[in-house]
C-alpha cells in the first residue's frame, strides 16, 4: 500500500577521486546545472561547499524556487523526497540513500493510517520530518520554524493530530494553549542530551546562555535561555550579547555559528553516555566523497509514485502558504 522508494544503480566503474573535490565538484555543478542545498547538521565540508545551508523551512522554501534542472541534497532522505515532491521532473540526488532519520522511522505509515482513522474528525498536521507516506496522509506540514504560527491559524475548534514528534508536539501546546493529540515519535539525537550534564556545564560557566531546538525532552528545555528551530538558534547567537553558548541540538550548526561569530565560544551540550550520540548517524553518512561520486554517476535517485507525491505536495503547499 505504501510504495513510496527511493530508487538507485551502482556504478561497475572505479573512479580515482580527484585531488580537489570542491573544485570538482564546482564543476560538476555547471555541467548539472545543480544546485547543492544542505542542512546545517553535515560535515562541514559539505556546507562549505553548498550553494544554500538552510533548516527544513528553508530547504524546502529554495527546493521549490529553485531554478536548477538537477538538485543535490546533502541531508536525510525525507529532506530530498520533500524536493522530488516539489519538483517532479527534476533530478534529485541524495548522496548516501541510507541516510534515513530516526524520528521519521518512528511513525510507520500503517500504524500511522490507523491512528488517524481512529479520530476521523482530526486535521492532521505533521512535522516535516516524516516520511512522503505521512505528508501523504496529513492535510499541512510544518517545520519547527513555524509548527506555532500554523497552529495559531488553525480554527480554536478544530482537533489536531500532530506527528510524529512528541516532543515538538508538547512545546507547540505549551505555547499555542492548544490541545493536540500528539503521535509519539522522537528523534534519537535530541533525546540523547543529559540534563544533569547540561546543569554542569552551567554551574561551571555561568555567563554562558543555553540554546536548544524544541525536539529536545522537557527536562532540557526548562534550562533554555532561548528555545527555536536550527536557523533561530544560529540568529539567536549571532544577535545575542553573550560570548558563550551551550548548544542542544545536532553539533553540525556551531561550525555556521562559528563561522558567524569566531570571537564566540559555542559548546555542544553533552549526551548522557560517553559517546558522540549528540551528533546524528543518519546526517553523518553523507560525505564530500560520495556527494562527488553522487553528481558524477547521477545516482542515488529520489524518486516516488506520482500519487504518493500528489497527495504529499498538497499539505507540503499549505504550509509554504501559511509561512
Amino acid at each position: 500500500m505504501f510504495a513510496t522508494t527511493l530508487s538507485y544503480q551502482n556504478s561497475a566503474q572505479t573512479l580515482t577521486l580527484p585531488r580537489d573535490l570542491f573544485g570538482a565538484i564546482d564543476a560538476l555543478k555547471r555541467e548539472m546545472n545543480a544546485v547543492i542545498l544542505a542542512h546545517y547538521y553535515q560535515d562541514p565540508d559539505i556546507q562549505d561547499v553548498a550553494d544554500y545551508i538552510g533548516d527544513s523551512l528553508g530547504l524546502s522554501q529554495q527546493a521549490a524556487a529553485t531554478e536548477a534542472e538537477a538538485i543535490v541534497f546533502a541531508g536525510v532522505h525525507f529532506m530530498a523526497e520533500t524536493a522530488k515532491i516539489l519538483n517532479p521532473n527534476k533530478l534529485v540526488l541524495l548522496p548516501d540513500l541510507n541516510a534515513g532519520c530516526s524520528l521519521a522511522d518512528s511513525c510507520p505509515p500503517a500504524e500511522f493510517a490507523q491512528f488517524k482513522a481512529a479520530h476521523p474528525d482530526h486535521l492532521v498536521v505533521s512535522y516535516i520530518n516524516c516520511s512522503a507516506d505521512i505528508k501523504a496522509m496529513s492535510d499541512i506540514i510544518c517545520t519547527s520554524s513555524n509548527a506555532v504560527k500554523i497552529i495559531n491559524q488553525i480554527p480554536d475548534d478544530q482537533p489536531i493530530i500532530f506527528a510524529p514528534d512528541r516532543n515538538l508536539g508538547r512545546y507547540v501546546m505549551e505555547q499555542t494553549g492548544r490541545n493536540l493529540v500528539l503521535w509519539q515519535g522522537s528523534c534519537m539525537v535530541h533525546e540523547t542530551f543529559s540534563e544533569k550534564k547540561i546543569v554542569q556545564l552551567q554551574i561551571n560557566h555561568p555567563e554562558a546562555e543555553t540554546l536548544a531546538h524544541p525536539e529536545c525532552e522537557p527536562a532540557v528545555l526548562r534550562h533554555a535561555n532561548y528555545i527555536g528551530s536550527t536557523t533561530a538558534l544560529l540568529n539567536y547567537s549571532l544577535q545575542s550579547s553573550s560570548s558563550m553558548f551551550i548548544v542542544a541540538t545536532e553539533p553540525g550548526i556551531i561550525h555556521q555559528m562559528q563561522k558567524h561569530a569566531p570571537h564566540k565560544q559555542f559548546i555542544p551540550a553533552p549526551p548522557m553516555n560517553q559517546c558522540a550520540c549528540n551528533e546524528c548517524p543518519h546526517m553523518r553518512l553523507n560525505t564530500l566523497e560520495k556527494l562527488y561520486l553522487a553528481m558524477k554517476h547521477r545516482v542515488p535517485e529520489i524518486t516516488l509514485p506520482e500519487d504518493i507525491r500528489i497527495a504529499a505536495l498538497r499539505p507540503i503547499q499549505r504550509m509554504l502558504e501559511m509561512s
